[in-house]
């Protein structure tokens, strides 16, 4: 195996959360970090795909720590209700039927979290996966395998944060176009500003704090990585791991502020959410046409829309420029952080948007 990479043991873990909250079919391995100039350029000229690399990480300062905790104190207890009005509605649809919770690493994890907490509050049961899906690269078959020979897959339901232009729900629904172990392309969300999940708790583009941060809030576990040097035949997609960082990880604290009040919170119907989802695709369609023009691309991977896809354009990627739609809106606040501490320029997005942000990166001249 190459010095760049060595793989460990693979079996399920839990990275820092507890056992009882999710299960990462994941394999740990040890690989390199590729630095965000050396990884855009890859990338952009088709030489290796995003999922073969992983950036370096690092902590977040002061300034912006304080903006993760002042956007926790001030929209958690509207991620509390929508966790509980999504839970309400999935024990709903499956009445005395466990809930298999399939959340898509990473950002998928820490509502997953919430969700099996919450639907276990209420007396269902609940069982928490995370596990990985890689854009034009499908989802892992082996991680599906195992929960398959668990469960029932027609009991599961794929979990992520929210919908940015929809390409993960793309993913997802052609990964699974063939029923593989008899899993069906059911994907909820808490939130869904581009029509492109099967359930939702609302459209709005709104800031869900975990959306800020990388791996201190889920789990001390990277986004998932599909490289030949560390993933064979018969292996689950890998990660790497953060356990240097357990002495600033937030993500039980997370978990801890919100579950408990989605315990309690009284959930409402999202059933509006179905009729909805046609314009909010013909919306989010007409925005990506405009946006590329604007950009001069016709490369629909550089624009990245909504506020948790700018963030983490913002902390990984290499941004050409941020577009906002109103710059006091505290949900931004941590965007414009971002963006006068790396000098990218800050644009006005149309007053007309769904969308409060969106991110366009940086062309390296291998536009399409």
């Amino acid at each position: 195996m190459p010095a760049e990479a060595r793989a460990s043991v693979a079996i399920p873990f839990s990275g820092s959360y507890d056992p009882a909250d999710v299960t990462f079919l994941l394999r740990p391995v040890t690989m390199a970090a590729t630095s965000v100039v050396e990884k855009e350029a890859a990338i952009q000229s088709g030489r290796r795909h995003y999922s073969e690399m992983i950036a370096p990480e690092t902590l977040p300062d002061d300034a912006y720590l304080a903006l993760y905790h002042a956007a926790l104190a001030r929209n958690g207890d509207r991620l509390a209700l929508d966790v509980a009005s999504l839970a309400a509605h999935l024990a709903a649809s499956r009445p005395g039927r466990e809930i298999v919770i399939v959340s898509l690493a990473r950002a998928g994890t820490p509502i997953g979290v919430l969700l099996a907490r919450t639907l276990r509050a209420h007396g269902h049961r609940a069982h928490h996966y995370s596990i990985s899906i890689i854009r034009d690269r499908g989802i892992d078959r082996v991680a599906l395998a195992h929960i398959a020979a668990r469960h029932d897959p027609a009991d599961a339901v794929f979990v992520d944060g929210w919908t940015g232009k929809g390409a993960i729900a793309g993913e997802l629904r052609d990964a699974l176009a063939d029923r593989p172990f008899g899993f069906v392309a059911r994907l909820a969300v808490i939130a869904d500003p581009a029509g492109q999940a099967d359930i939702a708790a609302t459209d709005d583009d709104y800031l869900i704090a975990s959306g800020l941060l990388n791996g201190v809030v889920s789990g001390l576990v990277s986004r998932s990585i599909l490289n030949a040097n560390v993933v064979g035949e018969g292996n689950f997609h890998a990660c790497v791991t953060y356990p240097q960082f357990a002495h600033a990880d937030l993500s039980q604290a997370f978990v801890d502020a919100i579950a408990p009040r989605a315990a309690v919170a009284v959930p409402l119907s999202i059933a509006g959410h179905a009729a909805r989802r046609p314009a909010l695709k013909a919306g989010c369609e007409t925005m990506m046409g405009s946006l590329l023009a604007r950009a001069a691309t016709r490369d629909r991977n550089r624009i990245k829309p909504g506020i948790a896809e700018a963030t983490r354009a913002l902390l990984r990627r290499m941004p050409e420029r941020l577009l906002v739609r109103d710059p006091s809106d505290a949900d931004v606040a941590h965007l414009l952080h971002l963006a006068a501490t790396h000098d990218i320029p800050v644009e006005p997005l149309s007053d007309a948007s769904h969308y409060r942000a969106v991110a366009i990166i940086r062309s390296l001249g291998h536009d399409a």
